[in-house]
């Protein structure tokens, strides 16, 4: 397995992290994950607009501009070959000494791996999660850092009581994401998602649905699923329909017209 890592593409058996760095010791950082289809990035652009403003809300370094990235990238998945799948890019600050306070002089650490991975569109069954909320006040909420134990913890709980997913509440009670996508509810022919003020990522494909196809951001709780005719995940890498939640179907518990229309959007 070849992957590219702080400047130079490499096999994996090779690559080291010193066990110091903060991301391994602190969660210290942040990560992308892109889509590969026919051997392109899909919506690069967004996905480092994003990069760049969790770096400046973090004041984390980035080694690389914009296009040095896109270069890396482009190297990297003719090096592996992958043609539709996924490109992690993982940025850590790098080593520190003991503590949380980053040091003035920080050397970041950047990978990227590439991977074959299936456009994920099958059917979900999920829980409400117990076990964690969101934290909407956080403004972690808006990055995807390398903390994710909230996310763990959900999908833990998911996995325990038999099903695919969970959803995550905020503090007040509202409805947020899953652990792993952004929420669509259909409900009276409008396409809602909670906004990201209630601990939303900042998801790409969210963004482009909000766009493209006239979903609008609103607050959204429990007793909304058992009103929406139809619920949908969205994240980079799939689009897929929520059919149950807490054992309760969705609408008519099957996918439905508005799925088929946002996978008929070759360009979402």
């Amino acid at each position: 397995m070849t992957i590219w890592l702080n400047g130079r593409l490499l096999p994996a058996a090779e690559a080291r992290i010193d066990p110091a760095d903060r991301g391994f010791t602190l969660g210290d950082g942040l990560f992308e994950t892109i889509r590969i289809k026919d051997g392109k990035l899909r919506h690069l652009p967004r996905h480092l607009d994003r990069l760049a403003a969790g770096v400046e809300l973090l004041h984390l370094p980035l080694p690389h501009g914009a296009a040095e990235l896109a270069g890396a990238m482009a190297a990297l998945i003719e090096a592996t070959g992958v043609t539709d799948g996924v490109l992690r890019l993982t940025l850590s600050r790098g080593t520190g000494a003991r503590g949380v306070l980053p040091p003035a002089d920080a050397k970041p650490t950047l990978l990227m791996t590439a991977a074959p991975a299936a456009h994920m569109t099958a059917p979900v069954a999920a829980i409400i999660a117990r076990c964690t909320r969101r934290n909407e006040h956080s403004p972690l909420s808006r990055l995807k850092s390398l903390n994710y134990l909230d996310s763990i913890l959900a999908r833990q709980e998911a996995a325990e009581r038999g099903a695919d997913e969970a959803l995550l509440l905020n503090a007040a009670g509202r409805l947020a994401e899953s652990s792993v996508a952004n929420l669509f509810l259909s409900i009276g022919g409008r396409l809602l998602t909670p906004p990201l003020a209630d601990g939303a990522l900042p998801g790409i494909r969210r963004a482009l649905i909000l766009e493209r196809h006239g979903a609008e951001e609103a607050p959204l709780t429990p007793d909304d699923l058992a009103r929406a005719d139809e619920a949908i995940l969205t994240n980079s890498l799939g689009l897929r329909s929520l059919v149950a939640v807490d054992g309760h179907p969705v609408g008519a518990g099957s996918p439905g017209p508005v799925l088929a229309r946002l996978l008929a959007d070759l360009d979402l």
